[in-house]
C-alpha cells in the first residue's frame, strides 16, 4: 500500500533534496578548485630545471614546499613578474655569492649570481659606454664556487704574471686550470683578479710577499716663553734655538709584486731628542706706586713719595708736597725717619727701568708660579736702607706676576665623546622623531664593516647598475631606475628628507627600516631599495610610472 502524504513526510523530502544539491554544489566546487588551483611550473635552481605539480599560490609557498632554501642575497624571479604564480610559469633561483670587486678605486664586497668573470664585468658596463674601471677578485670567486670560474665564454684570456704576458686560447676553463696550463703556481696569499682591457679579458696574478721597512720621522720640537725683566717690555729676545728630533719606525709591510701595500707599525725608537725654542719676553709695563705717586698707607715710609712739611724736623723737604700733595696724610701717619734725606726719591724715580742688580730678576722669571715676589710689594726691606741711593728698593718686583700666565693648560676638552651608547636595543616609549634620532646615532657601521662607505653618486650608480643586470633590468628599466633615485635623492647616500624621514638613495621610510649599516653603507641601501621595487612594483619601470603619477613610489 502506497504511503500516503503528509506534511511531516514533505518535509524530510524537502530537507533532503536540499541537503543533495548542496553537496552536489560543494563537490563540483571542490573540483573545480582542483582543477583550476593545480598548476604546471618549471623551478629552475642554479641551472636544474625540473617540473613540478604544486597548489601553491605564491613563489614563496612553492620554494618552501620544494624544499628550497633562499638567503638574503640570492635572486628569486618569475615570469609573472610578480609573487603569484600562474600555470606554466617558470621561477627561477639563482644562489648569491660574495667576491671584491674595485670600483673607481675602492674595494666593494658584492654579491653576485654571475656564472663567469666576463658576466660579472658585463654587469658593471652594461648600460654605460665609460663604464668605472671595475677589477673581480678571481680568488676569492674561485674559492666559492665549485669547479671554479669561468673567465670568458666567449674566446681567449690575456695572462699577466711575473712581468710576463701569455695568451690562453680557451677562455672557458676556470681561472686555476688556465694558470696550471701556463704553468704559474699561485703562493697562499698571492691575488688573482680579472679585469676588461678594451676586447680584451685580462686575467692576472699578483705576488704577494712580506718585509721590515723602517722610516725616519722628525719629532717637532715646542716652544717656550718666559718673562725676563732685564728686557724693556714689548721686546722679545731668543734664548735658545729650537731643532726638531728624530724617531725611527718599524714597519711590517706588505708588498704586492715588490711595491709597498699596507704596513704595520710595530716599534718607534726616538734618535734624537727634540730642544724647545726658548724665547724671553720683557714684562707689561704696569703702573707702580713710586709713578702715580698715590702710594699705600703700607708703603708711606719707603722713601719713594718723600716726606711732608707737617714733619717736625723736616724743613728741607718743602719741595715734596709739589710733586705729591695727595698722600700728605697717609705720610704722616708714618715714621718720620724718611725725612733724614729728601733729595733721593729723584734717584729713585729714574732707576726702575733699568735696575741695578739684574741678578735678583732672574729668579722670578725661572719660577713663574711662585707668588712670593708679588704677595709683598710693600715690604718693610727699602725702608731699612733710605739713605743708600734708593736703586736697589725700588719695589719692582710685583711685575713678575704675570709670567705664568701664558701656559696654555687648559687643553682638557679633548672631545673624548667616543663612548656614545651602542646598544642594540631601541627605547620604548618615547616619540617618533625620538626613536629617530636614537636610530641615526645607534649600532651604526664601522667603515671597516661597511661594504659601500660613504660612496660617490657614480660609485653607487656603478654598484646599483650591476646588481640591476643580474635581476635583468638594462635598458629601459635601468634609465627609469636611475632617473627616479635622481630625482628622490640625487643618488646621494645621506639623502635625508625631514618632513618624511625618509633616508638614503632610495629614500626608504623609515630609513632604519633598510637594516644594520642604512646610515652609511650604500650597499645596504641600494641592495633594499632594489628588493622593495621588485616586491612592491616587479620592475623599475613600473616603479618609474607609479612615480610620475603620485611623485612617490
Amino acid at each position: 500500500m502506497a504511503r500516503r502524504w503528509t506534511p511531516k513526510r514533505f518535509v524530510i523530502r524537502r530537507r533532503i533534496r536540499v541537503a543533495a544539491v548542496v553537496a552536489a554544489v560543494l563537490a563540483s566546487s571542490a573540483l573545480s578548485f582542483g582543477i583550476g588551483a593545480r598548476k604546471t611550473v618549471a623551478l629552475d635552481v642554479n641551472g636544474e630545471t625540473r617540473t613540478i605539480s604544486t597548489y601553491a599560490m605564491s613563489v614563496d609557498r612553492l620554494l618552501q614546499e620544494q624544499g628550497v632554501a633562499v638567503k638574503t642575497h640570492d635572486v628569486v624571479q618569475s615570469t609573472s613578474g610578480t609573487d603569484t604564480i600562474n600555470n606554466h610559469d617558470v621561477v627561477t633561483v639563482r644562489s648569491a655569492f660574495q667576491t671584491t670587486v674595485t670600483i673607481d678605486g675602492a674595494q666593494v664586497p658584492f654579491w653576485t649570481i654571475a656564472t663567469s668573470a666576463d658576466q660579472l664585468l658585463g654587469f658593471f658596463a652594461s648600460n654605460e659606454a665609460d663604464a668605472a674601471k671595475v677589477t673581480v677578485d678571481i680568488k676569492n670567486v674561485y674559492n666559492q664556487l665549485t669547479g671554479g670560474l669561468i673567465i670568458n665564454q666567449n674566446g681567449p684570456v690575456t695572462v699577466i704574471a711575473d712581468g710576463k704576458t701569455s695568451v690562453a686560447p680557451d677562455g672557458k676553463l676556470p681561472a686555476a686550470s688556465i694558470l696550471d696550463s701556463k704553468g704559474i703556481t699561485l703562493g697562499k696569499e698571492d691575488r688573482v683578479s680579472v679585469e676588461k682591457d678594451g676586447d680584451q679579458t685580462v686575467l692576472r696574478v699578483q705576488r704577494v710577499t712580506h718585509g721590515q721597512t723602517t722610516k725616519t720621522v722628525a719629532i717637532p720640537h715646542g716652544t717656550q716663553t718666559v718673562i725676563d725683566d732685564s728686557l724693556a717690555p714689548g721686546e722679545t729676545v731668543v734664548r735658545i734655538q729650537g731643532e726638531d728630533g728624530e724617531k725611527t719606525e718599524t714597519y711590517n709591510t706588505t708588498f704586492v709584486d715588490g711595491v709597498a701595500d699596507t704596513e704595520t707599525l710595530v716599534s718607534s725608537t726616538v734618535t734624537k731628542l727634540a730642544v724647545d725654542t726658548v724665547i724671553a719676553v720683557g714684562p707689561e709695563k704696569v703702573e707702580t706706586p713710586a709713578e702715580n705717586g698715590t702710594g699705600s698707607e703700607a708703603a708711606g715710609g719707603d722713601g719713594t713719595t718723600g716726606s711732608p712739611s707737617p714733619s717736625p724736623s723736616a724743613s728741607s723737604g718743602s719741595a715734596s708736597p709739589s710733586e705729591d700733595p695727595t698722600p700728605s696724610d697717609s705720610a704722616t701717619s708714618t715714621s718720620p725717619t724718611p725725612s733724614e734725606k729728601p733729595s733721593t726719591p729723584s734717584t729713585t724715580e729714574t732707576t726702575p727701568s733699568t735696575p741695578a742688580t739684574p741678578e735678583a730678576t732672574q729668579k722670578p722669571s725661572e719660577q713663574p708660579s711662585s707668588p712670593a715676589p708679588s704677595s709683598k710689594p710693600s715690604v718693610s726691606t727699602p725702608t731699612q736702607k733710605p739713605t743708600t741711593g734708593g736703586s736697589s728698593g725700588s719695589g719692582n718686583s710685583g711685575n713678575s706676576g704675570n709670567s705664568g700666565s701664558s701656559s696654555g693648560s687648559n687643553n682638557g676638552s679633548n672631545g673624548s665623546n667616543s663612548g656614545s651608547n651602542n646598544s642594540d636595543t631601541p627605547p620604548t616609549g618615547v616619540s617618533r622623531d625620538e626613536l629617530e634620532t636614537w636610530y641615526e646615532n645607534h649600532n651604526r657601521i664601522p667603515q671597516s664593516e661597511a661594504r659601500l662607505w660613504h660612496p660617490t653618486a657614480a660609485q653607487a650608480k656603478a654598484y646599483a647598475r650591476a646588481n640591476a643586470a643580474q635581476r635583468g633590468w638594462t635598458g629601459d628599466d635601468w634609465t627609469a631606475l636611475e632617473t627616479l633615485w635622481t630625482k628622490e635623492s640625487s643618488w646621494t647616500w645621506s639623502a635625508d628628507n625631514p618632513s618624511s624621514s625618509a633616508y638614503g638613495i632610495p629614500q626608504a621610510l623609515l630609513g632604519w627600516n633598510m637594516g644594520y649599516g642604512w646610515q652609511d653603507d650604500g650597499a645596504v641601501q641600494i641592495d633594499w631599495g632594489l628588493n622593495y621595487i621588485a616586491q612592491r612594483y616587479g620592475t623599475p619601470s613600473k616603479a618609474w610610472a607609479f612615480w610620475q603619477q603620485k611623485k612617490w613610489y
